[in-house]
């Protein structure tokens, strides 16, 4: 009979069951679709070979099932049979018309099952373990990219995120300083280097050296290889009718230069430079003694941080830095720091001056050893002044 038009149209109980079943059968067949490409089956239902197979609604049957049911509540069926949708199913394989949750899931649970057992049944990927070749020590390519960059040859040893600035001792001391920079390379190129070990000199008359110093203002700085002190314009030396002026002066622990042999404590190495820029320098050893005054003035000057030039209140008078006998040794040789130039006029004065041993320990605190080895005197004429 035909529902009146007020009454509601109300659907079979069976329909929403049908649609969860057609959820769970989607996610079943989705399982099985990874394992059979190209096997798209609208029915899920066989038979093996020795027993009977949970028989299973096919997706569109299910489709048409929910059709048909639509259009028995509209015709006013309640019987619950659905001959429209029974109609619909084509004449070759017959369409079940109900199943069961307990079928269902065991439909479910059998084709997790197989998916699972396929995945387990996959080749195991071998994974070889080879032990990682032994790292050759080598410049740091940080390292290489900073020396390539300045045209200088790789050094081994020298630490990561060196400036490639250089030192008295490691991988950038004496021993590198021509690799490290272009500029540098007379330090081990040179055949005219300083200091050397003095002896076999050939002793002749050698002219005075005329010593034109004063009182003059001066600084003092500790520039991270020495204590240096740099003076006003206005000392001056003239040798062989050349005249040097007095740019600053220097010490070196334990002295750079030897005299047959012999090294002293320190010495101090007074730079001079004429008008054309040629140099000259005298070396004054230092060796334990009595405390010198000039010395002092310094020492009383020493700033309390590096790289910063700290002012005297005082003059000082570089007559007090010479010993009173003013003979000497000359030869030519070079600079005996980077960049090691040549050509450098060399005049060691013969005596030794004096300093006590608390002012010698004052530098050693702050440079215990900033002397560069003796180097080679490669036959070069040597004089020693009577």
């Amino acid at each position: 009979m035909s529902p009146t038009p007020s009454s509601p149209i109300r659907l079979p109980m069976r329909t929403p069951r049908l649609l969860i079943l057609a959820a769970g059968v989607g996610v079943a067949f989705c399982a099985l679709a990874s394992d059979r490409s190209g096997d798209h089956a609208s029915s899920a239902h066989g038979a093996a070979s020795a027993q009977e197979e949970p028989k299973v609604i096919a997706k569109d049957s299910l489709k048409r099932q929910l059709a048909a049911g639509k259009a028995e509540a509209k015709a006013g069926k309640t019987d619950g049979k659905s001959e429209a949708g029974a109609a619909s199913v084509p004449s070759g394989k017959p369409e079940p018309t109900s199943v069961s949750m307990a079928e269902l899931r065991d439909l479910i649970d059998q084709k997790i099952a197989e998916v699972r057992a396929k995945q387990a049944a996959a080749p195991a990927v071998k994974v070889i373990n080879r032990s990682p070749k032994p790292r050759v020590a080598a410049v740091s390519p940080q390292i290489k990219q900073t020396m390539a960059a300045h045209g200088a040859a790789a050094v081994p040893g020298l630490p990561a995120g060196h400036d490639l600035h250089w030192e008295y001792t490691g991988a950038a001391g004496p021993q590198s300083w021509g690799q490290l920079k272009p500029e540098f390379k007379t330090c081990s190129s040179g055949t005219r280097q300083s200091p050397i070990d003095i002896r076999d000199g050939i002793k002749v008359q050698l002219e005075p050296i005329q010593f034109d110093y004063r009182p003059t203002p001066f600084r003092v700085i500790d520039n991270g290889h020495t204590v240096q002190v740099n003076l006003d314009a206005g000392n001056n030396i003239t040798v062989s009718g050349r005249r040097y002026e007095l740019v600053q002066f220097h010490f070196h622990r334990p002295s750079e230069e030897r005299i047959n042999g012999r090294q002293y404590e320190m010495v101090a190495h007074l730079v001079h430079k004429d008008a054309q820029g040629r140099l000259a320098v005298i070396a004054v050893l230092l060796d334990q003694g009595k405390e010198h005054p000039m010395v002092q003035l310094v020492w009383n000057s020493l700033p309390l941080e590096k790289s910063i030039e700290q002012a005297s209140p005082v003059m000082l008078d570089m007559n007090l830095m010479l010993p009173e006998q003013r003979q000497y040794y000359t030869y030519m040789g070079s600079l005996t720091t980077p960049p090691c130039t040549e050509g450098v006029l060399w005049l060691v004065m013969k005596q030794p001056a004096t300093l006590s041993p608390y002012q010698a320990s004052v530098f050693s605190r702050l440079y215990a050893n900033n002397a560069r080895p003796v180097q080679s005197a490669s036959g070069r004429m040597i004089k020693e002044g009577q």
